[in-house]
Protein backbone atom coordinates (compact mmCIF):
# COMPACT_ATOMS: atom_id res chain seq x y z
CA UNK A 1 0.00 0.00 0.00
CA UNK A 2 0.94 3.49 -0.64
CA UNK A 3 1.88 5.65 2.70
CA UNK A 4 -0.38 8.31 1.75
CA UNK A 5 -2.83 8.94 -1.13
CA UNK A 6 -4.45 12.98 -0.92
CA UNK A 7 -7.57 13.26 -3.69
CA UNK A 8 -10.45 15.58 -3.70
CA UNK A 9 -7.76 17.97 -5.09
CA UNK A 10 -6.52 19.68 -8.46
CA UNK A 11 -2.58 19.51 -9.68
CA UNK A 12 -0.64 22.15 -11.26
CA UNK A 13 2.01 19.39 -12.29
CA UNK A 14 4.20 21.94 -14.39
CA UNK A 15 5.58 18.60 -15.89
CA UNK A 16 6.14 19.83 -20.02
CA UNK A 17 4.81 15.56 -20.70
CA UNK A 18 1.51 16.11 -19.49
CA UNK A 19 1.56 19.49 -21.53
CA UNK A 20 2.68 18.03 -24.64
CA UNK A 21 0.05 15.52 -24.25
CA UNK A 22 -3.10 17.92 -23.97
CA UNK A 23 -1.90 19.97 -26.94
CA UNK A 24 -1.74 23.03 -24.28
CA UNK A 25 1.22 25.80 -25.44
CA UNK A 26 3.86 25.60 -22.82
CA UNK A 27 3.86 29.35 -22.04
CA UNK A 28 -0.13 29.05 -21.13
CA UNK A 29 -0.57 25.69 -18.98
CA UNK A 30 0.63 24.72 -15.48
CA UNK A 31 0.04 20.66 -16.95
CA UNK A 32 -3.35 20.75 -14.95
CA UNK A 33 -5.08 17.63 -13.85
CA UNK A 34 -8.60 18.41 -12.37
CA UNK A 35 -10.06 16.72 -9.77
CA UNK A 36 -7.11 14.58 -9.04
CA UNK A 37 -4.99 12.39 -6.33
CA UNK A 38 -1.56 12.02 -5.80
CA UNK A 39 0.11 8.97 -4.05
CA UNK A 40 3.46 8.93 -1.74
CA UNK A 41 5.61 6.03 -1.02
CA UNK A 42 8.87 7.15 1.62
CA UNK A 43 10.07 10.02 0.04
CA UNK A 44 8.93 9.58 -3.89
CA UNK A 45 5.96 10.43 -5.94
CA UNK A 46 4.20 6.81 -6.83
CA UNK A 47 1.19 7.60 -8.68
CA UNK A 48 -0.81 10.76 -9.89
CA UNK A 49 -3.86 11.08 -12.38
CA UNK A 50 -7.16 12.01 -12.59
CA UNK A 51 -8.89 10.38 -9.04
CA UNK A 52 -11.20 8.35 -11.89
CA UNK A 53 -8.35 6.48 -12.71
CA UNK A 54 -7.10 5.51 -9.15
CA UNK A 55 -7.13 1.30 -9.79
CA UNK A 56 -8.97 0.68 -6.46
CA UNK A 57 -11.22 2.81 -4.02
CA UNK A 58 -8.85 5.56 -1.97
CA UNK A 59 -9.33 3.03 1.36
CA UNK A 60 -7.35 -0.02 -0.27
CA UNK A 61 -4.63 1.78 -1.71
CA UNK A 62 -3.20 3.65 0.99
CA UNK A 63 -2.30 4.01 5.05
CA UNK A 64 -3.48 7.32 5.24
CA UNK A 65 -6.02 9.00 3.11
CA UNK A 66 -6.28 12.97 3.03
CA UNK A 67 -8.97 14.81 1.67
CA UNK A 68 -7.79 18.23 0.21
CA UNK A 69 -11.42 20.04 -0.24
CA UNK A 70 -10.54 20.83 -4.20
CA UNK A 71 -7.58 22.59 -3.37
CA UNK A 72 -4.63 23.02 -5.32
CA UNK A 73 -1.12 21.14 -5.37
CA UNK A 74 1.85 22.23 -6.92
CA UNK A 75 5.42 21.34 -6.75
CA UNK A 76 7.12 22.87 -4.01
CA UNK A 77 8.67 26.12 -4.54
CA UNK A 78 12.51 26.78 -5.38
CA UNK A 79 14.89 29.47 -4.87
CA UNK A 80 17.37 28.90 -6.53
CA UNK A 81 19.61 32.26 -6.32
CA UNK A 82 20.26 33.27 -2.60
CA UNK A 83 22.47 35.06 -0.53
CA UNK A 84 20.61 33.72 2.65
CA UNK A 85 23.85 33.94 4.96
CA UNK A 86 24.79 37.62 5.90
CA UNK A 87 25.82 39.51 8.83
CA UNK A 88 24.12 42.29 9.53
CA UNK A 89 22.26 44.39 7.10
CA UNK A 90 22.50 47.30 4.89
CA UNK A 91 19.63 49.74 5.25
CA UNK A 92 21.96 52.74 5.72
CA UNK A 93 22.42 52.15 1.73
CA UNK A 94 19.14 51.99 0.92
CA UNK A 95 18.48 55.86 1.85
CA UNK A 96 21.76 56.28 -0.08
CA UNK A 97 19.60 54.73 -3.61
CA UNK A 98 16.50 56.45 -2.68
CA UNK A 99 18.74 59.60 -3.25
CA UNK A 100 19.82 58.50 -6.41
CA UNK A 101 23.71 57.13 -5.66
CA UNK A 102 24.00 54.23 -7.77
CA UNK A 103 24.84 50.79 -6.73
CA UNK A 104 28.14 50.83 -8.19
CA UNK A 105 29.25 54.26 -6.53
CA UNK A 106 28.56 52.85 -3.20
CA UNK A 107 30.45 49.98 -3.66
CA UNK A 108 33.23 51.79 -4.46
CA UNK A 109 33.03 53.90 -1.59
CA UNK A 110 33.34 50.85 0.77
CA UNK A 111 29.88 49.85 0.66
CA UNK A 112 28.15 47.21 -1.19
CA UNK A 113 29.32 43.65 -0.97
CA UNK A 114 32.36 44.85 0.91
CA UNK A 115 30.03 46.07 3.80
CA UNK A 116 28.08 42.85 4.24
CA UNK A 117 31.62 41.30 3.94
CA UNK A 118 33.18 42.98 7.09
CA UNK A 119 29.51 42.66 9.11
CA UNK A 120 29.35 38.70 8.18
CA UNK A 121 33.01 38.09 9.29
CA UNK A 122 32.66 40.14 12.41
CA UNK A 123 29.43 37.43 13.45
CA UNK A 124 29.75 34.43 15.27
CA UNK A 125 28.45 31.23 13.24
CA UNK A 126 25.48 31.01 15.83
CA UNK A 127 24.37 34.57 15.51
CA UNK A 128 24.62 33.74 11.52
CA UNK A 129 22.42 30.26 11.74
CA UNK A 130 20.02 32.19 13.93
CA UNK A 131 19.50 35.21 11.35
CA UNK A 132 19.23 33.27 8.11
CA UNK A 133 16.84 30.63 10.12
CA UNK A 134 14.59 33.90 10.57
CA UNK A 135 14.46 34.58 6.82
CA UNK A 136 14.14 30.79 5.84
CA UNK A 137 11.16 30.41 8.18
CA UNK A 138 9.32 33.28 6.55
CA UNK A 139 10.28 31.52 3.49
CA UNK A 140 9.01 28.64 3.92
CA UNK A 141 5.78 29.90 5.00
CA UNK A 142 5.21 30.83 0.75
CA UNK A 143 5.65 26.82 0.01
CA UNK A 144 9.33 27.00 -0.22
CA UNK A 145 11.12 23.12 -0.54
CA UNK A 146 14.37 23.97 -1.80
CA UNK A 147 16.93 26.70 -1.60
CA UNK A 148 20.58 27.60 -3.13
CA UNK A 149 22.60 29.23 -0.66
CA UNK A 150 25.60 30.67 -1.06
CA UNK A 151 28.68 31.85 0.39
CA UNK A 152 30.92 35.22 -0.69
CA UNK A 153 30.91 37.34 2.44
CA UNK A 154 33.62 35.79 4.44
CA UNK A 155 36.51 36.25 1.17
CA UNK A 156 39.21 34.50 3.64
CA UNK A 157 39.33 31.10 4.43
CA UNK A 158 37.85 31.47 7.99
CA UNK A 159 34.56 33.12 6.86
CA UNK A 160 33.98 31.34 3.52
CA UNK A 161 34.31 27.79 6.18
CA UNK A 162 31.82 29.90 8.30
CA UNK A 163 29.39 30.66 6.22
CA UNK A 164 29.46 27.05 4.53
CA UNK A 165 29.52 25.32 7.42
CA UNK A 166 26.17 27.31 8.20
CA UNK A 167 24.50 25.79 5.54
CA UNK A 168 25.13 22.41 6.41
CA UNK A 169 23.41 22.87 9.73
CA UNK A 170 20.63 24.86 8.10
CA UNK A 171 19.78 21.31 6.26
CA UNK A 172 19.77 19.74 9.48
CA UNK A 173 17.81 22.17 11.42
CA UNK A 174 14.75 22.78 8.85
CA UNK A 175 13.01 20.00 6.56
CA UNK A 176 14.26 21.55 3.12
CA UNK A 177 16.42 20.72 0.49
CA UNK A 178 19.55 23.39 0.28
CA UNK A 179 22.05 23.69 -2.55
CA UNK A 180 25.40 24.88 -1.90
CA UNK A 181 27.51 27.28 -3.86
CA UNK A 182 30.74 28.68 -3.03
CA UNK A 183 31.30 32.67 -4.24
CA UNK A 184 34.57 33.47 -3.03
CA UNK A 185 34.90 35.17 -6.17
CA UNK A 186 32.29 37.98 -5.27
CA UNK A 187 34.27 40.48 -4.61
CA UNK A 188 38.00 41.69 -3.97
CA UNK A 189 38.29 41.48 -0.12
CA UNK A 190 40.32 44.54 0.86
CA UNK A 191 43.55 42.52 2.27
CA UNK A 192 44.39 41.65 -1.29
CA UNK A 193 44.94 45.40 -1.81
CA UNK A 194 43.66 46.07 -5.36
CA UNK A 195 45.36 42.56 -6.54
CA UNK A 196 42.42 40.40 -8.48
CA UNK A 197 44.61 38.11 -9.75
CA UNK A 198 46.17 36.79 -6.97
CA UNK A 199 43.15 36.38 -5.57
CA UNK A 200 41.85 34.43 -7.85
CA UNK A 201 45.22 32.31 -7.72
CA UNK A 202 44.58 31.84 -4.07
CA UNK A 203 40.59 30.52 -5.08
CA UNK A 204 42.34 28.07 -7.83
CA UNK A 205 45.40 26.79 -5.82
CA UNK A 206 43.80 26.43 -2.15
CA UNK A 207 39.94 26.96 -1.95
CA UNK A 208 38.62 25.23 -4.91
CA UNK A 209 40.43 21.80 -4.26
CA UNK A 210 39.64 22.27 -0.72
CA UNK A 211 36.04 22.27 -1.16
CA UNK A 212 36.10 19.59 -4.00
CA UNK A 213 38.09 17.01 -1.51
CA UNK A 214 36.03 17.78 1.61
CA UNK A 215 32.87 18.15 -0.53
CA UNK A 216 31.72 21.40 1.11
CA UNK A 217 29.87 22.70 -2.19
CA UNK A 218 27.60 21.70 -4.72
CA UNK A 219 28.56 24.49 -7.15
CA UNK A 220 30.99 27.27 -7.75
CA UNK A 221 29.93 30.66 -8.50
CA UNK A 222 31.18 34.18 -9.68
CA UNK A 223 30.37 37.56 -9.93
CA UNK A 224 31.89 38.55 -13.63
CA UNK A 225 31.39 42.83 -13.52
CA UNK A 226 33.26 45.77 -13.85
CA UNK A 227 32.84 45.94 -10.08
CA UNK A 228 33.58 42.35 -9.78
CA UNK A 229 36.18 40.09 -11.90
CA UNK A 230 37.15 39.64 -15.48
CA UNK A 231 35.82 37.61 -18.01
CA UNK A 232 39.69 36.23 -17.99
CA UNK A 233 39.45 35.54 -14.20
CA UNK A 234 36.32 33.86 -14.00
CA UNK A 235 37.67 31.93 -16.90
CA UNK A 236 40.23 30.71 -14.73
CA UNK A 237 38.21 29.78 -11.73
CA UNK A 238 35.45 27.89 -14.00
CA UNK A 239 38.33 25.90 -15.56
CA UNK A 240 39.94 24.69 -12.29
CA UNK A 241 36.15 24.55 -10.58
CA UNK A 242 35.34 22.14 -13.62
CA UNK A 243 38.75 20.46 -12.96
CA UNK A 244 38.22 19.32 -9.63
CA UNK A 245 34.21 18.26 -10.63
CA UNK A 246 32.43 20.91 -9.50
CA UNK A 247 29.34 22.83 -11.33
CA UNK A 248 30.02 26.55 -12.03
CA UNK A 249 27.07 29.30 -12.44
CA UNK A 250 27.73 33.07 -12.93
CA UNK A 251 26.03 36.36 -11.75
CA UNK A 252 26.53 38.03 -15.62
CA UNK A 253 25.44 41.14 -17.57
CA UNK A 254 23.75 42.76 -14.51
CA UNK A 255 25.08 46.29 -14.31
CA UNK A 256 27.14 46.25 -18.29
CA UNK A 257 28.16 43.46 -20.79
CA UNK A 258 31.26 42.25 -19.85
CA UNK A 259 30.74 38.67 -21.93
CA UNK A 260 29.76 36.71 -18.75
CA UNK A 261 26.89 35.40 -20.32
CA UNK A 262 29.32 33.46 -22.96
CA UNK A 263 31.36 32.34 -20.62
CA UNK A 264 29.39 30.45 -18.91
CA UNK A 265 27.94 28.93 -21.74
CA UNK A 266 31.26 27.47 -23.18
CA UNK A 267 31.94 25.98 -19.20
CA UNK A 268 28.57 24.27 -19.57
CA UNK A 269 27.31 26.35 -16.67
CA UNK A 270 23.98 25.56 -14.85
CA UNK A 271 22.93 29.07 -14.48
CA UNK A 272 23.86 32.34 -15.81
CA UNK A 273 21.93 34.80 -13.53
CA UNK A 274 20.34 38.75 -13.92
CA UNK A 275 21.35 39.49 -17.42
CA UNK A 276 19.55 42.26 -17.82
CA UNK A 277 22.71 43.40 -20.38
CA UNK A 278 22.50 40.39 -22.46
CA UNK A 279 22.99 40.43 -26.10
CA UNK A 280 20.99 37.99 -28.69
CA UNK A 281 24.10 36.18 -29.21
CA UNK A 282 24.54 35.55 -25.79
CA UNK A 283 20.78 34.10 -25.61
CA UNK A 284 21.71 31.62 -28.54
CA UNK A 285 24.86 30.39 -26.20
CA UNK A 286 23.10 30.02 -23.78
CA UNK A 287 20.08 28.32 -25.49
CA UNK A 288 22.69 25.50 -26.96
CA UNK A 289 25.10 25.25 -23.93
CA UNK A 290 21.61 24.46 -22.23
CA UNK A 291 22.41 27.07 -19.66
CA UNK A 292 19.66 28.54 -17.32
CA UNK A 293 18.67 32.29 -16.95
CA UNK A 294 17.91 32.82 -13.82
CA UNK A 295 16.07 36.00 -13.86
CA UNK A 296 15.92 38.16 -10.68
CA UNK A 297 13.35 40.78 -10.19
CA UNK A 298 13.94 41.44 -6.39
CA UNK A 299 17.61 43.08 -7.68
CA UNK A 300 15.47 45.10 -10.71
CA UNK A 301 13.02 46.53 -8.33
CA UNK A 302 15.18 47.41 -5.69
CA UNK A 303 18.17 48.77 -7.84
CA UNK A 304 15.70 50.46 -9.68
CA UNK A 305 16.59 49.47 -12.80
CA UNK A 306 15.24 50.46 -16.02
CA UNK A 307 16.70 48.12 -18.43
CA UNK A 308 14.99 44.79 -18.74
CA UNK A 309 16.65 41.43 -19.12
CA UNK A 310 15.35 40.34 -23.16
CA UNK A 311 12.81 37.98 -22.61
CA UNK A 312 11.51 38.08 -25.53
CA UNK A 313 14.80 36.59 -27.16
CA UNK A 314 15.53 34.60 -24.10
CA UNK A 315 11.65 32.70 -25.30
CA UNK A 316 12.95 33.08 -29.45
CA UNK A 317 16.30 31.10 -28.19
CA UNK A 318 14.39 28.84 -26.38
CA UNK A 319 16.32 29.59 -23.16
CA UNK A 320 14.93 28.16 -20.13
CA UNK A 321 14.21 30.70 -17.27
CA UNK A 322 14.31 30.39 -13.65
CA UNK A 323 12.74 32.92 -11.35
CA UNK A 324 14.76 33.36 -7.78
CA UNK A 325 14.75 36.11 -4.92
CA UNK A 326 18.09 36.89 -4.74
CA UNK A 327 17.61 37.19 -1.38
CA UNK A 328 20.36 39.52 -0.13
CA UNK A 329 21.09 42.38 2.64
CA UNK A 330 21.79 44.95 -0.38
CA UNK A 331 20.53 44.86 -3.51
CA UNK A 332 17.57 42.26 -2.51
CA UNK A 333 16.17 42.18 0.72
CA UNK A 334 13.32 40.19 -0.46
CA UNK A 335 12.06 37.11 1.60
CA UNK A 336 8.79 36.47 -0.29
CA UNK A 337 8.78 33.33 -2.88
CA UNK A 338 5.13 34.46 -3.97
CA UNK A 339 6.04 38.44 -4.28
CA UNK A 340 9.18 37.13 -6.09
CA UNK A 341 6.63 35.51 -8.45
CA UNK A 342 4.55 38.94 -8.39
CA UNK A 343 7.37 40.51 -9.46
CA UNK A 344 8.01 38.24 -12.26
CA UNK A 345 4.90 38.81 -13.95
CA UNK A 346 4.55 42.87 -13.23
CA UNK A 347 8.15 43.59 -14.26
CA UNK A 348 9.32 41.15 -16.30
CA UNK A 349 6.10 40.76 -18.21
CA UNK A 350 5.63 36.58 -17.67
CA UNK A 351 2.72 34.82 -17.92
CA UNK A 352 1.66 33.34 -14.69
CA UNK A 353 2.72 29.62 -15.53
CA UNK A 354 6.10 30.81 -16.73
CA UNK A 355 6.25 32.24 -13.33
CA UNK A 356 5.82 29.42 -11.86
CA UNK A 357 7.88 26.93 -14.00
CA UNK A 358 10.47 28.97 -13.27
CA UNK A 359 10.08 28.64 -9.92
CA UNK A 360 9.52 24.74 -10.00
CA UNK A 361 10.87 22.89 -12.97
CA UNK A 362 13.07 25.71 -14.51
CA UNK A 363 14.51 26.85 -11.01
CA UNK A 364 15.28 22.84 -10.40
CA UNK A 365 17.18 22.81 -13.89
CA UNK A 366 19.38 25.76 -13.11
CA UNK A 367 20.54 23.17 -9.79
CA UNK A 368 21.18 20.55 -11.76
CA UNK A 369 18.24 18.83 -9.49
CA UNK A 370 15.67 18.51 -12.58
CA UNK A 371 15.32 14.70 -12.24
CA UNK A 372 14.68 15.04 -9.03
CA UNK A 373 12.50 17.69 -7.88
CA UNK A 374 10.49 20.53 -9.39
CA UNK A 375 7.58 18.77 -10.39
CA UNK A 376 4.83 16.43 -9.94
CA UNK A 377 5.53 13.60 -11.77
CA UNK A 378 5.86 9.61 -10.74
CA UNK A 379 9.29 8.49 -9.16
CA UNK A 380 10.17 12.62 -8.64
CA UNK A 381 10.74 13.56 -4.95
CA UNK A 382 7.52 14.22 -3.35
CA UNK A 383 8.09 17.92 -2.38
CA UNK A 384 4.27 19.42 -2.36
CA UNK A 385 3.07 22.86 -1.98
CA UNK A 386 -0.55 22.47 -0.72
CA UNK A 387 -2.73 25.76 -1.73
CA UNK A 388 -6.38 27.37 -0.94
CA UNK A 389 -7.00 28.81 -3.96
CA UNK A 390 -9.07 28.56 -6.86
CA UNK A 391 -6.06 28.59 -9.82
CA UNK A 392 -2.71 28.36 -9.49
CA UNK A 393 -2.37 32.07 -11.45
CA UNK A 394 -3.04 33.41 -8.04
CA UNK A 395 0.02 32.87 -6.79
CA UNK A 396 1.64 35.33 -9.15
CA UNK A 397 -1.55 37.71 -8.36
CA UNK A 398 -2.54 38.20 -4.56
CA UNK A 399 0.80 40.35 -2.64
CA UNK A 400 1.32 39.90 0.75
CA UNK A 401 -0.28 37.30 2.04
CA UNK A 402 0.35 33.25 1.45
CA UNK A 403 -2.58 30.87 0.91
CA UNK A 404 -0.28 28.27 1.31
CA UNK A 405 -2.12 25.23 3.75
CA UNK A 406 0.40 22.25 4.07
CA UNK A 407 3.83 21.19 2.33
CA UNK A 408 5.01 17.48 1.80
CA UNK A 409 8.69 17.51 1.53
CA UNK A 410 10.59 14.08 0.78
CA UNK A 411 7.29 12.29 1.32
CA UNK A 412 7.21 14.08 4.91
CA UNK A 413 3.92 16.21 5.60
CA UNK A 414 4.99 19.45 7.10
Amino acid sequence: MWDRLYHHCHLASMDPARIRETGAEEADDFAIIPDAAIAIEGSRIRWLGPRKNLPQSPEKLARQIIACDGRWITPALIDCHTHLIFGGNRVAEFNLRLKGIPYAEIAKQGGGIAATVRATRSATEETLLASALQRLDLMQAEGLGTIEIKSGYGLDRENELKMLRVMDRIQNARPIRVSRSFLGAHALPPDHDGDHDSYIDWLCDEMIPLIAAEQLADAVDGFCESIGFSPGQIDRLFRRARAHGLAVRLHAEQLSHQGGAALAARHGALSADHLEYLKDEDAKALAEAGTVAVLLPGAFYTLRETRLPPIAALKRHGVPMAIASDCNPGSSPLLSPLITLNMATTLFQLSPADALAGMTRQAARALGLQHETGMLREGFSADLAIWTIGHPAELSYWIGASPLHAMVLRGEAI
